[in-house]
């Protein structure tokens, strides 16, 4: 069952009405991170998407790896905890829950494309949302490609 924000659900009107993403931890973690390759491309889908209030749907497993990859980058509990809170407290991301169901459609598509656990995650909610994934994982969007649309932020809006 998604979180439900309020403007969450509606997309403005135009191309982009139907637009919507699942975006992978590595995105957030990359935009937070200034000295990471692509940090500028990354910020910039994310402020896109804010702008635009694209949705944005992310499985409950989000919050935990941006938390974690931040906190130990930055060596900064308070600082991570803090940027995780405002990424999920942003009006157009929906937060999925790790059902049955979700679960056995992620431990398929992690044995038949040979993803990791948490990548499968993704592209089993991208895939049952109809959203386009976009990840900084290379591995990830060429073994998810072969099961959704997989791109990076630079292209993600092509």
């Amino acid at each position: 069952m998604a979180r439900r924000r309020r403007g969450a659900a509606a997309a403005p009107a135009g191309a982009a009405s139907t637009r919507r993403f699942t975006v992978d931890a590595s995105v957030f973690v990359n935009a937070f991170n200034p000295h990471e390759t692509g940090h500028a491309a990354s910020l910039e889908f994310l402020a896109a998407v804010q702008r635009e209030a694209i949705p944005v749907i992310v499985p409950a497993l989000a919050p935990i790896e941006i938390a974690a990859a931040v906190a130990r980058a930055a060596d900064d509990t308070e600082g991570a905890m803090a940027y995780v809170n405002a990424v999920m407290a942003l009006p157009y991301v929906s937060v999925i829950q790790l059902t049955g169901p979700l679960s056995r459609q992620a431990t398929a598509l992690a044995a038949n494309h040979r993803l990791r656990g948490a990548d499968a995650i993704y592209v089993a909610v991208a895939r049952r949302y109809g959203t386009l994934l976009v990840s900084r994982d290379r591995e990830q969007r060429a073994r998810g490609a072969e099961a959704v649309d997989c791109r990076t932020p630079e292209t993600a809006f092509r």
